[in-house]
């Protein structure tokens, strides 16, 4: 029989204010740490836009085009000096942060290199080729006592980490499912180094989504994904728009739509169910969203400030400097991190070979490699 709606609690219509929560990324004691920044491309340019937002000290750029960072150091930050090795900036003592955005091929090594040297690090995403690499770096860190976090900015895009905030809070009890449908339009990346890679959607976008159900669980494990991919028949790029992938957690369910070719009536919705709630987020765009959060007292939609670009990226360098403040690990520590990427790759096995794929346990001594998701 059909339920009376006047007895579901979150059917309510009673308005009630939000909860203040602690959305925002965190406002480190120093903003001064020196921060030294290991590539130039295009993604840097919200690094740094952030960074100079937030009043935090960006004294080095390293590429191997002195152009482009010569370029980047004249918009942003006048003073800092522009190396073509990335291992004079390492040697700079005044610099304890290595903000490491090069191409993924290149990252481990130089992660590395910056933690033998005594710097704490930002890697971005995806930390590693392999499962196998990425623990290595884990334990490396761990073993000099550095921090090692990974950039996986959208954790402070408004609407998420207010979701994260009120899951933490225990707003809606124990979550049990989680929901994302994502359609936008993506062929921007024709013609970039991005078209060449074979599964963009699912290895270089959804890590950000894979990332969120990882946070939002918290202790509890994806256990097994089942993913698929397929072109959308009126897209121009050459990888697949489509891509999905259900997620078994433990005591909890994940799904995952994308459709990467939408030039119409765009959607991005996040919906996570509670035991007590049930708070969804819904827009046009990754950045233009509106958060409801229903539990039995009423239904609330708070009024959030900021947006991704570049506050995403400001969050991930301020909780960095916060943890090492506060001796603690970051809430985007590479370890954590390792959850995500093991799904990711799951995820991509998954699609390629049509059948669920068990996420490998324990993760401390992994190996599978994925090489070739991010070709040079």
């Amino acid at each position: 029989m059909p339920t009376n709606p006047s007895h579901d609690p979150l059917s309510t219509d009673l308005a009630i204010p939000a909860p203040s929560l602690p959305y925002r990324p965190s406002t480190p004691k120093n903003c001064h740490l020196g921060i030294g920044l290991i590539g130039a491309g295009a993604i840097t340019e919200s690094h740094l836009q952030a960074y100079k937002n937030a009043g935090f000290q960006v004294l080095a750029i390293a590429s191997r085009s002195p152009e482009r960072a010569t370029a980047r150091r004249d918009q942003f930050f006048p003073k800092a000096k522009v190396y073509t090795d990335y291992r004079h900036l390492l040697d700079d003592p005044a610099i304890r942060i290595a903000d490491i955005a090069t191409a993924t091929a290149f990252r481990a090594p130089i992660i590395t290199d910056a933690l033998l040297a005594g710097k704490d690090v930002l890697s971005q995403k995806p930390l590693a080729l392999s499962l196998q690499e990425a623990t290595r770096l884990v334990q490396l860190a761990k073993s000099l006592g550095r921090c090692l976090a990974v950039n996986q900015n959208g954790l402070w895009s408004p609407h998420q980490a207010y979701i994260r905030a009120a899951i933490n809070a225990q707003i809606i009890g124990e979550v049990s499912s989680v929901d994302f449908s994502v359609h936008w339009d993506h062929h921007w990346i024709c013609g970039t180094p991005f078209e060449a890679l074979p599964h963009l959607i699912l290895a270089d976008f959804a890590i950000h989504w894979f990332d969120f159900a990882t946070h939002f669980f918290g202790d509890r494990p994806a256990l097994q994904v089942f993913a698929s991919t397929a072109h959308a028949p009126h897209q121009r790029a050459l990888p697949p728009f489509l891509a999905q992938a259900s997620v078994q957690f433990e005591r909890g369910q994940a799904s995952f739509t994308f459709n990467a070719s939408t030039p119409f009536g765009q959607e991005d919705r996040t919906t996570v169910i509670g035991s007590t709630g049930t708070i969804r987020s819904v827009g046009p765009t990754l950045l233009s969203q509106k958060v409801t959060l229903h539990t039995a007292t009423g239904s609330s939609s708070p009024s959030l400030k900021g947006c991704w670009f570049p506050d995403g990226f400001q969050g991930a360098m301020a909780e960095l400097l916060s943890a090492i403040e506060e001796d603690r690990e970051p809430i985007h520590s590479a370890k954590h991190n390792l959850r995500t990427l093991a799904l990711t790759f799951a995820a991509v096995e998954s699609a390629e070979k049509g059948l669920p794929i068990r996420l490998p346990t324990p993760l401390d001594s992994p190996h599978t490699s994925r090489q070739d998701l991010y070709p040079l």
